[in-house]
């Protein structure tokens, strides 16, 4: 099977032939990244620096000199809805946006699974355009106005999802980390109510055109993954799962979600053994994996700044590859 076949039947459940896997360089990947470009009009309101900038949203970022991170926003520009129908959001109809994009597509020589990351983000933009404060309490004191933004927000990401479909990709993923260590960032009420419905509005869209649905999301989301599922999601790209368990994830969505994982981020790649990394590589697929499809293996990309070393790197790749080498078979057999 090619890498978009692997993908594919592992996200649908069909019965890949293997773990399909993104991993380093030296080991190989399945899928193809690209995303949308820039707007090339677009000019900034003051002149960027390495500590500080602004983005098309019109929100500022800063950080510390020497700092790697990507920062955070310190300057918010929907602090009042009284601002919300002058305001200027960007636009995501630009073909030019999407060239690399389709040279990605063309280029598919070998037939992976591309995958487009969209500017797709209601927890994080509504955090970075209103405010803490303001994010925190407008399902409180703006019902009204966080639904009317919320659905602008998804409107923008449907937007890309069109210009996506017809540049021929395969999926599209964003990202929106949703959890705390140890609970969701709002309530499964306040979720369920205000952002599920939204995101239903991108993901069933996506999946008309023909799209897979993937999403980023970090932290404790085990109590809003069955709204995102039920919305649409189709693959939760989750760094950790020792928080939730991962016997947790795999009893109540195995099957019915893929995860696209690395051994835990935050305990076992920081703190087990080598032999630990191995263990818990083949557990993500024993665990999440047995659905006759259901897992993807990932390594996360920025190992320098988690601190994983290069010998965890390669145990827990080795073992992915040849452990999902022969996991399906052997479960035919």
């Amino acid at each position: 099977m090619s890498g978009r076949e692997l993908v594919t039947k592992a996200v649908l459940f069909q019965g890949p032939e293997r773990v399909p896997y993104t991993l380093p360089e030296e080991f190989g990947s399945d899928m193809i990244g690209t995303g949308v470009g820039p707007d090339p009009a677009w000019k900034p309101s003051f002149l960027p620096t390495d500590t500080k900038w602004e983005d098309e949203w019109h929100c500022v970022w800063e950080r510390l000199s020497g700092d790697i991170s990507k920062g955070q926003v310190t300057g918010h520009p929907l602090k009042s809805y009284d601002d919300f129908d002058s305001f200027q959001w960007p636009n995501f109809k630009i073909p030019e946006r999407y060239k690399n994009m389709k040279e990605a597509v063309k280029n598919n020589v070998q037939d992976k699974f591309v995958i487009a990351s969209i500017d797709f983000s209601l927890m994080h933009r509504l955090e970075y355009l209103r405010g803490h404060e303001n994010a925190w309490t407008d399902p409180y004191l703006e019902s009204e106005n966080l639904c009317k933004l919320l659905d602008k927000l998804a409107t923008l990401a449907n937007d890309q999802v069109d210009m996506v479909a017809e540049a021929g990709v395969h999926g599209i993923v964003s990202a929106d980390d949703l959890g705390f260590q140890d609970r969701p960032m709002v309530s499964p009420e306040i979720f369920h109510k205000f952002f599920a419905p939204f995101y239903k509005k991108v993901y069933q869209h996506a999946r008309e055109k023909g799209l897979l649905c993937f999403l980023h999301s970090c932290g404790y989301i085990i109590d809003l993954l069955d709204d995102l599922i039920d919305a649409g999601l189709q693959v939760i790209q989750m760094d950790q799962q020792e928080n939730m368990g991962l016997e947790n994830l795999g009893r109540r969505f195995g099957g019915r979600i893929c995860f696209w994982c690395p051994v835990d981020i935050q305990k076992t790649m920081n703190y087990g053994s080598i032999e630990d990394v191995k263990n818990y590589a083949k557990k993500l697929i024993d665990t999440l994996g047995c659905f006759n499809g259901g897992f993807i293996a990932k390594w996360y990309p920025a190992p320098d700044a988690v601190g994983h070393t290069k010998e965890k790197i390669k145990a827990m790749c080795e073992t992915f590859i040849s452990y999902g080498s022969t996991f399906y078979k052997k479960s035919k057999s």
